[in-house]
């Protein structure tokens, strides 16, 4: 009896000997397998853009360094532009500023017009979901209305407000407000009927239906609009600043073009992309927020 006694110690303490470091095993091993999973997921996103990126710079080198090319290849619009990309905050006073003061102006302007587009795009949305008289009475005129193009609107605006921001910003609103209007107006007639019934048994107040049931019904609707808005919205303010001059983005380009200066164009033409790009992303990552991961994509 004492020596299996003994025995049955010995195993025990041997097992509880070996519980801590076999259980730090496990966590370093798992720890490491998370990071090697982070690490190929980190790659498999990054580096198919990165070759792509790399292959057209190649091409265009390729291309644009041959005889007869009107086209600058990127080495020689970085050499042209080096000043501007390495300075881009100084102001000399008018138009005569770094890009970062051009793409602020721009973005000022955008962010004006986007936000008043977004408010009354999703009432109007709201209302013509919601009505079926009001779908039937606007809903022709909003679908002649959103194919004007953005620079027809310009005369106009120009004619009522007679300055170049308020013009600019009115061309920014009517450009993208469309997209946003008929987004949520599909939002709010997809709600199933169901929910509708629900509401009416359970007395639910307006307000109570608009945050309960409207809102995470339309949600991603909403956003697939508001999304397709702000692209329009930096694309139509480009195009206005071509017209109205001033400081911005598209006056920084139009007056390169009247300068003869490609590789400053070629320049703003990346700066453009890049904002563009990172406020379809900012939308997106709001829109992750208010209505789950899938909204994002």
């Amino acid at each position: 009896m004492t020596i299996l006694t003994n025995n049955e110690d010995r195993v025990a303490g041997d097992a509880s000997a070996g519980g801590p470091s076999k259980g730090a095993g496990t966590m370093v091993r798992a720890l490491v397998g998370a990071a090697a999973e982070r690490a190929r997921t980190t790659a498999s996103n990054l580096v198919p853009p990165l070759v792509a990126l790399v292959l057209l710079l190649g091409l265009w080198q390729v291309l644009c360094s041959m005889s007869g090319s009107m086209l600058p290849p990127p080495t020689k619009v970085v050499s042209d532009t080096w000043e501007l990309i390495a300075h881009p905050f100084f102001d000399h006073g008018g138009t005569d500023k770094g890009l970062f003061w051009h793409l602020f102006a721009s973005l000022k302007r955008v962010a004006v017009g986007f936000s008043l587009a977004a408010v009354v795009g999703i009432l109007l949305g709201v209302l013509i979901g919601q009505s079926s008289l009001a779908y039937r009475g606007l809903d022709p005129i909003f679908q002649i209305l959103r194919t004007v193009p953005p620079l027809a609107w310009l005369p106009i605006s120009l004619a009522a407000f007679r300055h170049a921001d308020p013009s600019a910003i009115f061309v920014i609103f009517i450009t993208s407000i469309w997209p946003i209007i008929l987004n949520t107006a599909v939002g709010i007639r997809q709600i199933p009927e169901d929910y509708r019934n629900v509401a009416r048994v359970i007395r639910l107040t307006g307000p109570e239906y608009f945050f309960k049931i409207m809102l995470p019904a339309t949600v991603p609707y909403m956003f697939t609009g508001l999304r397709i808005g702000v692209g329009l919205s930096w694309l139509a303010i480009v195009a206005a600043e071509m017209l109205i001059g001033g400081v911005g983005i598209g006056f920084f380009i139009w007056d390169a073009w009247n300068s003869s200066l490609m590789s400053e164009i070629v320049l703003a033409l990346v700066y453009v992309g890049v904002v563009g790009f990172f406020l379809d992303r900012l939308i997106g990552l709001v829109a992750a927020r208010v209505s789950g991961p899938k909204a994002r994509n």
